[in-house]
Protein backbone atom coordinates (compact mmCIF):
# COMPACT_ATOMS: atom_id res chain seq x y z
CA UNK A 1 0.00 0.00 0.00
CA UNK A 2 1.32 3.44 -0.82
CA UNK A 3 1.62 5.58 3.09
CA UNK A 4 -0.02 9.62 2.55
CA UNK A 5 3.62 11.33 2.95
CA UNK A 6 1.65 14.01 4.46
CA UNK A 7 2.14 12.38 7.87
CA UNK A 8 5.65 12.41 8.02
CA UNK A 9 6.18 15.85 10.03
CA UNK A 10 9.39 17.34 11.61
CA UNK A 11 9.54 15.12 14.68
CA UNK A 12 7.07 12.69 14.39
CA UNK A 13 4.30 10.87 12.14
CA UNK A 14 0.71 12.31 12.61
CA UNK A 15 -2.63 12.58 10.56
CA UNK A 16 -6.00 11.38 10.90
CA UNK A 17 -7.36 7.98 11.53
CA UNK A 18 -8.52 6.06 9.84
CA UNK A 19 -7.82 7.93 6.45
CA UNK A 20 -4.19 8.62 6.43
CA UNK A 21 -2.96 6.39 9.92
CA UNK A 22 -4.37 3.10 9.98
CA UNK A 23 -2.95 -0.40 11.35
CA UNK A 24 -1.82 -0.99 7.53
CA UNK A 25 0.40 1.91 8.23
CA UNK A 26 1.45 1.15 11.66
CA UNK A 27 2.63 -2.56 10.77
CA UNK A 28 4.81 -0.82 7.71
CA UNK A 29 6.24 2.00 10.43
CA UNK A 30 6.56 -0.53 12.94
CA UNK A 31 8.82 -2.87 10.58
CA UNK A 32 10.38 0.17 8.71
CA UNK A 33 11.86 1.78 12.14
CA UNK A 34 13.49 -1.97 13.24
CA UNK A 35 15.41 -1.99 9.47
CA UNK A 36 16.02 1.53 10.28
CA UNK A 37 17.70 0.72 13.56
CA UNK A 38 19.64 -2.46 11.89
CA UNK A 39 20.63 -4.45 15.05
CA UNK A 40 20.03 -8.14 15.82
CA UNK A 41 18.04 -8.46 19.05
CA UNK A 42 16.32 -5.31 19.62
CA UNK A 43 14.43 -4.66 22.80
CA UNK A 44 11.58 -1.78 22.06
CA UNK A 45 9.58 -0.13 24.08
CA UNK A 46 6.02 0.44 22.97
CA UNK A 47 3.42 2.88 25.06
CA UNK A 48 -0.19 4.51 23.69
CA UNK A 49 -1.96 7.22 24.68
CA UNK A 50 -5.46 6.51 25.47
CA UNK A 51 -7.13 7.35 21.67
CA UNK A 52 -10.15 5.65 20.49
CA UNK A 53 -7.80 4.40 18.43
CA UNK A 54 -4.40 3.77 20.02
CA UNK A 55 -5.05 -0.22 20.76
CA UNK A 56 -5.86 -0.91 17.14
CA UNK A 57 -3.04 0.77 16.50
CA UNK A 58 -0.63 -1.03 19.42
CA UNK A 59 -1.89 -4.08 17.85
CA UNK A 60 -0.60 -3.58 14.31
CA UNK A 61 2.77 -1.76 15.37
CA UNK A 62 4.17 -4.15 17.44
CA UNK A 63 2.74 -6.99 14.75
CA UNK A 64 5.18 -5.24 12.53
CA UNK A 65 8.04 -4.78 14.81
CA UNK A 66 7.99 -8.59 16.15
CA UNK A 67 8.05 -9.65 12.01
CA UNK A 68 10.76 -7.97 11.76
CA UNK A 69 12.42 -9.75 14.43
CA UNK A 70 12.65 -7.51 17.27
CA UNK A 71 11.12 -8.12 20.96
CA UNK A 72 8.55 -5.29 22.01
CA UNK A 73 8.24 -4.08 25.49
CA UNK A 74 4.84 -3.14 26.14
CA UNK A 75 4.11 -0.41 28.82
CA UNK A 76 0.68 -0.05 28.04
CA UNK A 77 -1.07 3.27 28.62
CA UNK A 78 1.64 5.69 29.22
CA UNK A 79 3.12 9.03 28.90
CA UNK A 80 5.37 10.71 26.26
CA UNK A 81 7.84 11.10 29.21
CA UNK A 82 6.91 7.51 30.75
CA UNK A 83 8.05 6.04 27.63
CA UNK A 84 11.46 7.68 27.07
CA UNK A 85 12.46 7.60 30.76
CA UNK A 86 11.34 3.87 30.55
CA UNK A 87 13.69 3.43 27.48
CA UNK A 88 16.82 4.99 29.18
CA UNK A 89 16.78 3.73 32.60
CA UNK A 90 15.84 0.42 31.99
CA UNK A 91 18.92 0.51 28.49
CA UNK A 92 16.43 -0.83 26.26
CA UNK A 93 17.41 0.00 22.73
CA UNK A 94 14.26 2.27 21.62
CA UNK A 95 11.05 3.33 22.12
CA UNK A 96 7.42 4.68 20.10
CA UNK A 97 4.67 6.20 21.62
CA UNK A 98 1.77 5.98 20.16
CA UNK A 99 0.05 9.92 20.78
CA UNK A 100 -1.08 12.73 18.25
CA UNK A 101 0.08 14.82 21.35
CA UNK A 102 -1.86 17.73 21.89
CA UNK A 103 -4.52 16.94 18.44
CA UNK A 104 -7.75 16.29 18.44
CA UNK A 105 -8.91 12.58 19.13
CA UNK A 106 -9.46 12.27 15.39
CA UNK A 107 -5.65 12.39 15.19
CA UNK A 108 -3.34 10.01 16.00
CA UNK A 109 0.37 9.08 15.34
CA UNK A 110 4.05 7.54 16.92
CA UNK A 111 6.87 9.39 18.23
CA UNK A 112 10.20 7.68 18.21
CA UNK A 113 13.40 7.13 19.95
CA UNK A 114 16.64 5.33 20.34
CA UNK A 115 18.78 4.11 22.52
CA UNK A 116 18.83 6.58 25.60
CA UNK A 117 15.55 7.93 24.79
CA UNK A 118 17.61 9.58 21.63
CA UNK A 119 15.14 11.50 19.37
CA UNK A 120 14.52 10.40 16.06
CA UNK A 121 13.35 13.24 14.15
CA UNK A 122 13.54 14.38 9.88
CA UNK A 123 16.75 14.62 10.17
CA UNK A 124 17.72 12.34 11.95
CA UNK A 125 16.10 9.44 10.66
CA UNK A 126 12.03 9.89 9.74
CA UNK A 127 12.83 10.32 6.46
CA UNK A 128 14.78 6.88 6.48
CA UNK A 129 11.98 5.06 7.96
CA UNK A 130 9.35 6.77 5.57
CA UNK A 131 11.56 5.61 2.69
CA UNK A 132 12.07 1.74 4.57
CA UNK A 133 8.00 1.64 4.88
CA UNK A 134 7.43 2.09 1.33
CA UNK A 135 9.93 -0.65 0.12
CA UNK A 136 9.19 -3.17 2.21
CA UNK A 137 7.84 -6.63 1.26
CA UNK A 138 5.66 -9.38 2.78
CA UNK A 139 8.23 -12.04 0.76
CA UNK A 140 11.13 -10.65 3.18
CA UNK A 141 9.43 -12.11 6.01
CA UNK A 142 10.65 -15.99 5.69
CA UNK A 143 14.03 -14.84 6.43
CA UNK A 144 13.27 -13.01 9.64
CA UNK A 145 12.91 -14.45 13.15
CA UNK A 146 9.65 -13.15 14.84
CA UNK A 147 10.25 -11.24 18.16
CA UNK A 148 8.22 -11.44 21.39
CA UNK A 149 5.95 -9.12 23.62
CA UNK A 150 6.69 -8.49 27.19
CA UNK A 151 4.57 -6.81 28.98
CA UNK A 152 6.40 -4.28 31.59
CA UNK A 153 4.52 -2.26 34.38
CA UNK A 154 6.83 0.97 35.17
CA UNK A 155 4.36 3.31 36.37
CA UNK A 156 5.28 2.75 40.60
CA UNK A 157 9.14 3.35 39.54
CA UNK A 158 8.22 6.06 37.08
CA UNK A 159 6.86 8.24 40.17
CA UNK A 160 9.96 6.85 42.37
CA UNK A 161 12.46 8.33 40.15
CA UNK A 162 10.42 11.60 39.63
CA UNK A 163 10.08 12.33 43.55
CA UNK A 164 13.51 11.18 44.71
CA UNK A 165 15.50 14.29 46.31
CA UNK A 166 12.08 16.01 47.14
CA UNK A 167 11.55 15.58 51.17
CA UNK A 168 7.51 15.70 50.81
CA UNK A 169 7.13 15.97 54.84
CA UNK A 170 8.11 19.48 54.23
CA UNK A 171 5.43 20.22 51.68
CA UNK A 172 2.37 22.16 53.18
CA UNK A 173 -1.28 20.68 52.44
CA UNK A 174 -2.09 22.50 49.32
CA UNK A 175 -5.47 22.82 47.42
CA UNK A 176 -4.29 22.07 43.85
CA UNK A 177 -6.80 21.40 40.86
CA UNK A 178 -5.06 19.03 38.01
CA UNK A 179 -6.93 18.73 34.49
CA UNK A 180 -5.90 15.75 32.50
CA UNK A 181 -8.60 16.71 29.75
CA UNK A 182 -9.91 12.65 29.68
CA UNK A 183 -5.98 11.85 28.27
CA UNK A 184 -3.10 9.43 29.84
CA UNK A 185 -1.72 11.81 32.04
CA UNK A 186 -4.75 10.85 33.76
CA UNK A 187 -3.20 7.31 35.09
CA UNK A 188 -0.44 9.31 36.91
CA UNK A 189 -2.04 11.68 39.20
CA UNK A 190 -3.56 9.05 41.76
CA UNK A 191 -0.18 7.06 42.42
CA UNK A 192 1.33 10.79 42.45
CA UNK A 193 -0.52 12.45 45.16
CA UNK A 194 -1.37 10.05 47.42
CA UNK A 195 2.26 10.40 48.58
CA UNK A 196 1.43 14.06 49.57
CA UNK A 197 -1.21 16.32 52.03
CA UNK A 198 -2.94 18.32 49.84
CA UNK A 199 -6.48 18.39 48.69
CA UNK A 200 -6.14 17.17 44.97
CA UNK A 201 -9.62 18.03 42.66
CA UNK A 202 -9.25 16.10 39.52
CA UNK A 203 -10.70 17.34 36.51
CA UNK A 204 -11.60 14.38 33.86
CA UNK A 205 -9.71 12.00 35.66
CA UNK A 206 -12.13 9.68 33.32
CA UNK A 207 -10.36 8.01 30.69
CA UNK A 208 -12.11 8.90 27.18
CA UNK A 209 -10.27 9.18 24.15
CA UNK A 210 -13.02 10.97 22.27
CA UNK A 211 -12.33 13.81 24.51
CA UNK A 212 -15.66 14.97 25.38
CA UNK A 213 -14.88 17.88 27.72
CA UNK A 214 -12.37 19.61 25.74
CA UNK A 215 -9.32 19.13 23.64
CA UNK A 216 -6.08 17.74 25.40
CA UNK A 217 -4.62 21.02 24.44
CA UNK A 218 -3.84 23.88 27.32
CA UNK A 219 -1.89 26.48 24.81
CA UNK A 220 -5.30 27.36 23.42
CA UNK A 221 -7.14 29.68 26.82
CA UNK A 222 -10.98 27.43 25.53
CA UNK A 223 -9.44 24.98 26.75
CA UNK A 224 -8.66 26.28 30.10
CA UNK A 225 -11.81 27.36 31.17
CA UNK A 226 -13.20 25.25 33.41
CA UNK A 227 -9.54 24.73 35.37
CA UNK A 228 -9.97 28.88 35.54
CA UNK A 229 -13.51 28.61 37.02
CA UNK A 230 -12.60 25.70 39.29
CA UNK A 231 -9.43 27.23 40.90
CA UNK A 232 -11.48 30.49 41.75
CA UNK A 233 -14.07 28.56 42.84
CA UNK A 234 -11.75 26.20 45.49
CA UNK A 235 -9.95 29.21 46.30
CA UNK A 236 -7.07 26.91 45.41
CA UNK A 237 -3.25 27.84 45.67
CA UNK A 238 -2.41 25.97 42.27
CA UNK A 239 -3.63 25.14 38.61
CA UNK A 240 -2.28 22.53 36.64
CA UNK A 241 -3.46 21.50 32.51
CA UNK A 242 -1.38 18.67 31.16
CA UNK A 243 -1.33 18.04 27.36
CA UNK A 244 -2.69 15.01 25.51
CA UNK A 245 0.53 12.81 25.69
CA UNK A 246 1.65 14.32 29.66
CA UNK A 247 4.70 16.04 28.29
CA UNK A 248 3.81 19.96 28.00
CA UNK A 249 2.02 21.30 31.58
CA UNK A 250 0.62 24.90 32.24
CA UNK A 251 0.68 26.58 35.53
CA UNK A 252 -2.37 28.36 36.68
CA UNK A 253 -2.22 30.84 39.89
CA UNK A 254 -4.57 30.95 42.50
CA UNK A 255 -6.11 33.74 40.56
CA UNK A 256 -7.23 31.66 37.75
CA UNK A 257 -4.84 33.43 35.99
CA UNK A 258 -2.00 31.67 33.48
CA UNK A 259 2.14 31.76 34.12
CA UNK A 260 3.92 32.15 31.49
CA UNK A 261 6.25 29.42 30.56
CA UNK A 262 9.23 31.13 30.43
CA UNK A 263 8.71 32.50 33.48
CA UNK A 264 8.51 29.40 35.05
CA UNK A 265 11.63 28.10 33.15
CA UNK A 266 12.91 31.25 34.91
CA UNK A 267 12.04 30.16 38.41
CA UNK A 268 13.02 26.43 38.40
CA UNK A 269 16.46 27.38 36.78
CA UNK A 270 16.89 29.55 39.69
CA UNK A 271 15.57 26.81 42.43
CA UNK A 272 18.30 24.36 40.39
CA UNK A 273 21.03 26.66 39.92
CA UNK A 274 20.93 27.22 44.11
CA UNK A 275 22.34 23.80 44.61
CA UNK A 276 23.97 23.72 41.14
CA UNK A 277 26.08 27.19 40.63
CA UNK A 278 27.94 27.27 37.40
CA UNK A 279 26.04 24.87 35.53
CA UNK A 280 23.96 25.51 31.82
CA UNK A 281 20.63 26.35 31.75
CA UNK A 282 19.24 26.22 27.89
CA UNK A 283 15.80 28.06 27.05
CA UNK A 284 13.88 28.70 23.62
CA UNK A 285 14.76 31.92 21.52
CA UNK A 286 10.84 33.25 22.34
CA UNK A 287 11.54 33.54 26.11
CA UNK A 288 11.99 36.66 28.18
CA UNK A 289 14.74 38.34 28.76
CA UNK A 290 14.04 37.79 32.30
CA UNK A 291 15.37 33.95 31.78
CA UNK A 292 18.95 35.20 30.89
CA UNK A 293 19.20 37.55 33.32
CA UNK A 294 18.17 35.38 36.31
CA UNK A 295 20.21 32.53 35.35
CA UNK A 296 23.32 34.65 35.11
CA UNK A 297 22.41 36.56 38.50
CA UNK A 298 22.01 33.16 40.15
CA UNK A 299 25.48 32.41 38.91
CA UNK A 300 24.68 30.25 36.09
CA UNK A 301 25.38 30.35 32.04
CA UNK A 302 22.23 31.31 30.17
CA UNK A 303 22.15 29.51 26.51
CA UNK A 304 19.40 30.50 23.88
CA UNK A 305 18.38 27.99 21.83
CA UNK A 306 16.34 26.48 18.48
CA UNK A 307 12.70 26.01 19.63
CA UNK A 308 11.64 22.14 19.05
CA UNK A 309 12.30 19.20 21.65
CA UNK A 310 15.00 17.27 19.14
CA UNK A 311 17.04 20.30 18.68
CA UNK A 312 16.98 20.82 22.98
CA UNK A 313 17.43 17.59 23.75
CA UNK A 314 20.14 17.62 21.48
CA UNK A 315 21.92 21.03 22.59
CA UNK A 316 21.21 19.59 26.04
CA UNK A 317 23.89 16.22 25.61
CA UNK A 318 26.13 17.81 23.44
CA UNK A 319 26.90 20.17 25.85
CA UNK A 320 25.95 18.65 29.34
CA UNK A 321 22.85 21.15 30.31
CA UNK A 322 21.01 20.52 33.42
CA UNK A 323 17.85 21.83 32.94
CA UNK A 324 15.75 23.61 29.95
CA UNK A 325 12.45 25.15 29.50
CA UNK A 326 10.29 26.30 26.70
CA UNK A 327 7.38 29.23 26.22
CA UNK A 328 5.16 26.40 24.82
CA UNK A 329 5.18 24.39 28.45
CA UNK A 330 8.09 21.78 27.85
CA UNK A 331 10.28 21.49 30.04
CA UNK A 332 13.56 19.04 30.35
CA UNK A 333 16.27 18.00 33.22
CA UNK A 334 19.43 16.00 32.66
CA UNK A 335 18.70 13.69 34.84
CA UNK A 336 15.64 12.91 33.18
CA UNK A 337 18.22 11.82 30.23
CA UNK A 338 17.66 14.85 29.03
CA UNK A 339 14.16 14.32 28.20
CA UNK A 340 10.69 15.82 29.32
CA UNK A 341 10.58 16.22 33.33
CA UNK A 342 6.91 17.40 33.64
CA UNK A 343 6.50 15.72 37.31
CA UNK A 344 10.05 17.28 38.18
CA UNK A 345 9.11 20.66 37.75
CA UNK A 346 5.64 20.17 39.18
CA UNK A 347 6.92 19.56 42.25
CA UNK A 348 9.60 22.09 42.32
CA UNK A 349 6.77 24.53 41.80
CA UNK A 350 5.15 23.20 45.00
CA UNK A 351 8.28 23.31 47.39
CA UNK A 352 8.86 26.68 46.06
CA UNK A 353 4.89 27.56 47.14
CA UNK A 354 5.92 25.65 50.29
CA UNK A 355 9.39 26.79 51.32
CA UNK A 356 8.46 30.79 50.44
CA UNK A 357 5.01 30.79 52.46
CA UNK A 358 3.84 33.19 49.07
CA UNK A 359 1.28 32.57 46.42
CA UNK A 360 2.30 31.43 43.19
CA UNK A 361 1.42 35.07 41.89
CA UNK A 362 3.58 36.63 44.47
CA UNK A 363 6.33 34.20 43.63
CA UNK A 364 6.32 34.71 39.85
CA UNK A 365 5.82 38.73 40.18
CA UNK A 366 9.75 39.58 40.27
CA UNK A 367 10.10 38.08 37.07
CA UNK A 368 7.49 39.76 35.37
CA UNK A 369 10.05 42.87 34.65
CA UNK A 370 8.68 43.25 31.07
CA UNK A 371 6.14 42.99 28.48
CA UNK A 372 6.02 39.73 26.18
CA UNK A 373 3.23 39.62 23.47
CA UNK A 374 3.30 35.50 23.18
CA UNK A 375 3.28 34.36 19.54
CA UNK A 376 0.82 36.09 17.17
CA UNK A 377 0.58 34.32 13.62
CA UNK A 378 0.74 36.42 10.16
CA UNK A 379 -0.27 34.35 6.93
CA UNK A 380 1.91 35.01 3.96
CA UNK A 381 2.71 33.10 1.10
CA UNK A 382 6.32 34.35 0.58
CA UNK A 383 8.15 33.48 4.30
CA UNK A 384 11.68 34.36 2.87
CA UNK A 385 10.60 37.57 1.44
CA UNK A 386 9.04 38.45 4.59
CA UNK A 387 12.22 37.82 6.74
CA UNK A 388 14.17 39.69 3.96
CA UNK A 389 12.50 43.13 4.35
CA UNK A 390 12.83 42.92 8.07
CA UNK A 391 16.23 42.25 8.14
CA UNK A 392 17.37 45.23 6.05
CA UNK A 393 14.97 47.20 7.53
CA UNK A 394 16.34 46.47 11.15
CA UNK A 395 20.02 45.27 10.40
CA UNK A 396 21.49 48.64 11.15
CA UNK A 397 19.38 49.37 14.16
CA UNK A 398 20.02 46.28 16.35
CA UNK A 399 21.82 42.94 17.26
CA UNK A 400 20.47 40.44 14.65
CA UNK A 401 20.20 36.48 15.30
CA UNK A 402 19.26 34.08 12.89
CA UNK A 403 19.15 30.78 15.44
CA UNK A 404 15.73 30.32 14.92
CA UNK A 405 13.86 32.61 12.38
CA UNK A 406 15.30 35.76 13.07
CA UNK A 407 15.80 37.81 15.62
CA UNK A 408 16.67 41.65 16.57
CA UNK A 409 17.58 42.96 20.23
CA UNK A 410 17.29 46.37 20.72
CA UNK A 411 17.37 49.19 23.10
CA UNK A 412 14.29 49.20 25.27
CA UNK A 413 12.93 46.29 23.12
CA UNK A 414 13.32 42.91 20.68
CA UNK A 415 11.39 40.79 18.25
CA UNK A 416 11.57 37.18 16.89
CA UNK A 417 9.81 36.72 13.61
CA UNK A 418 9.99 32.74 12.64
CA UNK A 419 8.78 30.54 10.01
CA UNK A 420 6.39 27.92 10.07
CA UNK A 421 7.22 24.39 9.41
CA UNK A 422 3.63 23.58 8.00
CA UNK A 423 2.00 26.30 7.25
CA UNK A 424 2.51 29.54 5.02
CA UNK A 425 2.46 31.12 8.27
CA UNK A 426 5.34 33.71 10.10
CA UNK A 427 5.37 33.72 14.23
CA UNK A 428 5.89 36.84 15.46
CA UNK A 429 7.06 37.39 19.36
CA UNK A 430 7.54 41.30 20.58
CA UNK A 431 9.09 41.78 24.32
CA UNK A 432 9.73 45.15 25.87
CA UNK A 433 10.20 47.42 28.85
CA UNK A 434 6.48 48.91 28.85
CA UNK A 435 3.50 47.75 27.82
CA UNK A 436 2.76 50.94 25.23
CA UNK A 437 6.17 50.45 23.62
CA UNK A 438 5.13 46.88 23.37
CA UNK A 439 2.10 47.60 21.70
CA UNK A 440 3.53 50.25 19.07
CA UNK A 441 5.78 47.94 18.04
CA UNK A 442 3.56 44.89 18.28
CA UNK A 443 1.63 47.52 15.79
CA UNK A 444 4.51 48.76 13.37
CA UNK A 445 5.75 44.99 12.88
CA UNK A 446 1.95 43.68 11.92
CA UNK A 447 1.85 46.38 9.13
CA UNK A 448 5.56 45.39 7.82
CA UNK A 449 3.73 41.75 7.91
CA UNK A 450 0.79 42.09 6.77
CA UNK A 451 2.23 44.92 3.36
Amino acid sequence: MEINSKIFKAYDIRGIYPEQINKEVAYLIGRAYIKFLNKKNLKIVVGRDNRLSSLTLFKALTKGVTDQGATVVNVGLSTSPMLYWATAYFKFDGGIMITASHNPSQYNGFKFVREKAIPISEKTGLKEIKTFSTKIHRSDLYKLRKGKVLKKNVLKEYIRFNLKGFNLKKFKSLKIIIDTANAATGIIVPDLFKRLNCKVYHLFSKLDGSFPNHNPDPLIKENLRAIFKEVKAKKADLGIAFDGDGDRLFFINEKGRVVPGDLITALVAEMVLRKNPGEKILYDIRSSNIVRETVKERGGVPVAGRIGHSFIKERMRKENIIFAGELSGHYYSKEHYFCEAPIFVLFKIIEKISESGENLSEIILPFKKYFHSGEVNFKTEDKKRALKALENKFKKEGKVSKLDGLRVDLKDWWFLVRPSNTEPVLRLVVEAKTKKLLRQKTHFLSDILHG
